[in-house]
């Protein structure tokens, strides 16, 4: 048996893979430099005071998605906060989601003093299971917030149906899952919710350095999202605002590098899903690990390995030492164990809004509330970076590797 670099012996690979923070790992060219030197050029970088930037990315994103609206912002975050705003929740209503996510995700719901409720998820995948969301539900529910994680699709059609029965409101975090595709669906991911949100920031698909957008079917939901994107101004009716918002405005530069990096989008998805095939047929039947079930719907934002039998962090460090880096669950906790909402330290001291009152109980979010969520970070998940510049020669690299480790490690099979 061939010894493992991490126990001495020859590594797999010594060079670099393209990564995102670097021009060989992102797809800028002279289109981004075109459209960037136009909004210089017009003076105008403000996209309140005018140029067809900011419409012409909104309607390029709604198109791709056959919904009749979109709404930029100025990050993920913030596309996440416009949903949730636009729901209009009151103090201590509860808002289900996922343990297993960026805090964005959270800082969305806390933003607007509700209590976020956090569901289990699928130990296969790391997304949110319709049972567990169920078990959850109360009379003061007002959404489900649901990730995409690593883009894979989540369950969003079923979760739609639970959405419906129980007269709540679906939001989508698609900011992963860039044109991924649920089991029997017909449409990319964001269009199943009320509202599927976006991110721009520097690790996704495509980029602007941060951005955000928001798709939605609901002429009055995008209403609500583009007011409280401007500080709920409504510039024909004079300097007024009607309600409490934010100041999320994308500015041209970023709608201008945003709008040419959409339409990259599926070349993109696609060369991704071309590699991500390979390397699912190279290691396809190592006993004891999982790749992700529907490749070909698979947006492939990170490649996940699910090892059931546990030993992720022994796994991502002999990955990393082959020359492919590896991260062993990728959070190292769960986010309700994260110092924020684990000590309530939301506003000030105060606990606000996981108190009683606004809340129905007082909210505390211990260790051993999401098992799957927290097996998979501490034993199951291991994740591992993906770009579409990859060669097949890398895609390899990568397989012989993860052959190279699997075979040496028997005890996690």
């Amino acid at each position: 048996m061939e010894r493992l670099a991490i126990d001495g012996g020859t590594p797999v690979r010594t060079r670099p893979f393209p990564g995102v923070l670097e021009p060989g790992g992102r797809t800028f060219g002279e289109q981004e430099r075109e459209a960037v030197l136009a909004v210089l050029d017009s003076a105008v970088l403000n996209a309140t005071c005018g140029g067809p930037w900011l419409d012409d990315l909104e309607s390029a994103m709604a198109q791709l998605h056959g919904v009749p609206h979109a709404v930029a912002c100025s990050s993920g975050t913030a596309a996440l906060h416009l949903a949730v705003a636009a729901v209009d929740p009151e103090p201590g209503d509860e808002i289900i989601t996922t343990p297993l996510t960026d805090f964005g995700t959270v800082i969305a719901i806390l933003a607007q003093n509700a209590v976020p409720v956090f569901a289990d998820v699928d130990p296969a995948t790391g997304n949110l299971t319709v049972e567990s969301v169920r078990a959850c539900l109360s009379p003061r529910t007002r959404a489900i917030v649901v990730v995409h994680l690593f883009g894979a699709a989540a369950p969003v059609r079923e979760l739609r149906a639970l959405a419906d029965e129980r007269g709540i409101v679906l939001i989508e975090d698609c900011a992963q899952a860039y044109l991924a595709r649920p089991p029997g669906g017909d449409r990319p991911v964001g269009g199943y919710g009320h509202a599927g949100c976006f991110s721009l920031q520097q690790y996704k698909h495509v980029t602007s350095g941060d951005g955000g957008l928001v798709i939605t079917s609901d002429a009055g939901l995008a209403e609500r999202m583009r007011l409280f994107a401007d500080k709920a101004w409504p510039r024909e009716d004079g300097r007024t605002h009607l309600f409490l918002a934010m100041n999320y405005r994308m500015t041209n530069l970023t709608a201008a590098v945003a709008g040419v990096q959409l339409r990259r989008l599926p070349g993109v998805v696609r060369q991704r899903r071309q590699l991500a095939a390979r390397l699912c047929d190279a290691v396809a039947g190592l006993e004891g690990v999982r790749m992700p079930a529907n490749p070909h719907d698979h947006a492939w934002w990170v490649v996940p390995l699910i090892l059931p039998g546990g030993g992720n962090q022994r796994w991502a460090q002999a990955l990393t030492a082959e020359g492919v880096t590896a991260h062993a669950g990728w959070l190292k906790m769960p986010v309700y164990r994260y110092p924020a909402l684990a000590q309530r330290r939301t506003y000030g001291r105060s606990g606000f809004p996981l108190t009683s009152p606004p809340a129905r109980q007082e909210w505390h979010y211990p260790p051993g509330l999401c098992p799957e969520a927290e097996r998979l970070i501490e034993h199951t998940l291991v994740m591992l970076p993906w770009n579409e510049n990859y060669t097949t020669s890398d895609v390899d690299d990568i397989a012989a590797a993860v052959r190279k480790v699997h075979a040496a490690m028997p005890s996690v099979r």
